[in-house]
């Protein structure tokens, strides 16, 4: 996997680090939906301080995302990757051993450390290597979604053997630890270079604007090369030349900002949502802790499959709209076999699972192409990923509290089924090519 020139000081282990980094970026959270049950359970908690739980990793991606660059400013992305590992790893532990306050303040913590990996590992693989990018994007983000569905998986049956929830959540703050001892090589490596009048790691003016890219843009393995492959086919020259009133006004002014910023939304509330629920959907239909496990890491880790799948259908008739639509109505089905048939939940799990990974893709690359120049992609994905984690949270705490409410899963689900409902109406109108419009 080649890597650039500004990189090449950095040797071949060390700039690999990065996608373990990767890896340690999705446990946190997916181990929690298996155990859910048990950790209401044990604290009293009902579906509705549950589904607050769920919602709280969005709300701090969505606050903390936009002022990683301050950090990176200050310190360096070096330097702000190895404390976000060890932020993470404070906040799995505090999550745990910390009472039920430490659970709040643990799952915050757990957030912000996420956060800020999923702003920077993007822009260090993209910089450390440069003529791989594609490459080096499919590789991390299968990282990322590899620690997901292992974390889903293996979540119950770590419960049961170690005794509980606490020790296996706990669990999840040893790989963070470890990858920080290695990452601190590369930080001493910059640290002496740095004091040598060298620098291992160049700073760019760019790279330091490219932070506020998308939390979840190494979500799934094929986003990045899929957005590469849209932008390289992108609106011809007569499309370019056609400047729309709409293109002359500030960014949250155009509605197509809105409409991508929205269908952002409504795909992660979609994923957050079952990620933290599915498991207790599938116990409530009678299946055990462990086989529901096995159901979210179905669920989680298809979307590497319809994620490369998806760039096949990203210009048809020049326009992205039969990708956002084919993308979106398997989350229609799914929610509705959910409620009429919740015995056939693994099938429901797959078809739902393909829909999610190519989502996200189709998210990202609307991004990637809805932005005129780098800098106006950049200002269009902070905005979307900020306020689309935000609207994102509505969908696990709204599934919880209905939950509680109702008494039972099928008013959730009908909620679940109509946000999934207006995605597939939302992608009509995001996928539609804005200077056609």
């Amino acid at each position: 996997m080649g890597r650039s020139r500004s990189a090449a000081a950095t040797p071949a282990l060390l700039a690999a680090l990065i996608f373990l980094v990767a890896l340690n970026l999705r446990p946190a959270i997916a181990a929690v939906g298996p155990v859910l049950t048990r950790i209401g359970g044990d604290l009293g908690w009902g579906e509705s301080l549950l589904g607050v739980l769920g919602a709280m990793p969005l709300w701090a991606f969505a606050v903390v995302s936009p002022l990683v660059r301050f950090v990176t400013a200050r310190i360096g992305a070096d330097r702000t990757i190895l404390a976000a590992l060890l932020v993470l790893a404070v906040g799995d532990v505090a999550r745990s051993f910390g009472g039920p306050t430490g659970v709040w303040l643990g799952t915050v913590a757990a957030g912000a450390g996420i956060a800020a990996g999923n702003v920077l590992v993007p822009v260090i693989a993209k910089r450390d290597y440069a003529g791989h990018v594609s490459m080096a994007t499919g590789v991390y983000s299968a990282c990322i979604t590899t620690g997901s569905a292992i974390a889903g998986l293996t979540a119950a049956p770590l419960a049961d053997m170690l005794g509980g929830w606490r020790p296996a959540l706990a669990l999840w703050a040893a790989p963070p630890v470890i990858v920080a001892a290695l990452w601190s090589i590369r930080v001493m490596r910059g640290t002496s270079r740095a004091s040598d009048g060298s620098s291992a790691t160049p700073h760019d003016p760019h790279e330091s604007r490219g932070t506020g890219v998308s939390a979840d843009s190494c979500a799934k393995s094929a986003a990045g090369a899929a957005s590469e492959t849209a932008v390289a086919s992108a609106k011809p020259s007569d499309a370019v030349a056609v400047e729309s009133a709409a293109a002359s006004l500030p960014l949250w002014r155009r509605p197509m900002t809105w409409w991508v910023t929205l269908f952002m939304g409504l795909q992660s509330a979609a994923f957050y949502t079952m990620s933290n629920w599915l498991p207790s959907v599938v116990t409530a239909a009678g299946f055990s802790d462990a086989t529901a496990g096995v159901h979210l890491f179905v669920f989680q880790s298809l979307g590497i499959l319809s994620g490369l799948m998806i760039p096949a259908l990203m210009q048809v008739r020049g326009n992205q709209v039969c990708a956002a639509v084919v993308s979106s109505v398997p989350m229609v089905v799914s929610g509705l076999g959910w409620m009429a048939a919740p015995g056939l939940s693994l099938l429901w799990g797959v078809i739902g699972g393909m829909g999610q990974g190519a989502a996200l893709v189709v998210a990202l690359t609307l991004i990637s192409l809805r932005g005129r120049t780098s800098e106006e992609t950049v200002a269009l994905s902070g905005m979307a990923q900020s306020i689309g984690y935000l609207l994102a949270s509505v969908g696990p705490l709204a599934f919880g509290t209905l939950a509680e409410l109702s008494e039972g899963w099928t008013a959730p689900l009908v909620l679940f089924t109509a946000l999934a409902a207006v995605q597939c109406v939302v992608a009509v109108l995001a996928g539609r090519d804005p200077a056609r419009v």
